[in-house]
């Protein structure tokens, strides 16, 4: 159900501006839609890679999840975790040696799509770090795409990570900024009581 039929723009209002890029929450919006074609259009030709953030329940995970269907419909491999799951992964392949999570760890360098939606909910400490920097890096150096989310701002990943990470994101991103007035979720709810 997530993909671009089921995407609404009514959520965005055109009146709500961005003090940073003078853009309304629509128009942003509409820019964000128009970079995941672009994404998905290029995918064949050039690894890209996608930094969505801004606060909860404004869109974020939706268009990731309408992405990946494009790509999952057209072939490629893609791999979904949460933040959360993916450092679990990679903390039980290298501190465990679990079987199952060092097998998962080289499909995570290698799909050709890679998504870590949330990124900033997991307990953040120096393997975290480090484990991210391993992923971003790892991933550039195969030509693979990777979408990450977040609800941190850019200067609290930039607190969070290390420099190197953040440098690494900041050269081969391109950062979408998504904001509503409100929760889209909450906006749902709303409708859906007042009918």
């Amino acid at each position: 159900r997530e993909n671009f039929d089921h995407f609404s723009y009514s959520y965005y209002s055109d009146e709500d501006i961005s003090p940073t890029t003078g853009l309304s929450a629509l128009a942003t919006a509409r820019h964000a839609v128009e970079e995941c074609h672009h994404f998905i259009d290029a995918f064949d030709n050039k690894p890209q890679n996608l930094f969505f953030y801004g606060g909860t329940g404004v869109g974020k995970t939706f268009l990731t999840n309408c992405v990946a269907k494009e790509l999952l419909d057209k072939g490629y491999s893609v791999i979904y975790f949460t933040a959360f799951q993916l450092f679990d992964i990679l903390s039980k392949g290298v501190f465990e040696k679990d079987s199952d999570a060092i097998a998962t760890h080289q499909n995570i360098f290698d799909c050709d799509l890679l998504v870590i939606d949330d990124l900033g909910t997991e307990l953040i400490n120096s393997f975290t770090s480090s484990q991210l920097f391993l992923c971003v890096n790892e991933r550039l150096i195969r030509q693979k795409s990777t979408i990450i989310s977040t609800n941190l701002s850019v200067e609290r990943i930039k607190e969070s990570y290390s420099e190197r990470t953040f440098s690494r994101i900041l050269d081969s991103y391109t950062f979408i900024n998504l904001f509503t007035e409100e929760d889209i979720r909450k906006q749902k709810r709303t409708r859906i009581i007042s009918r």
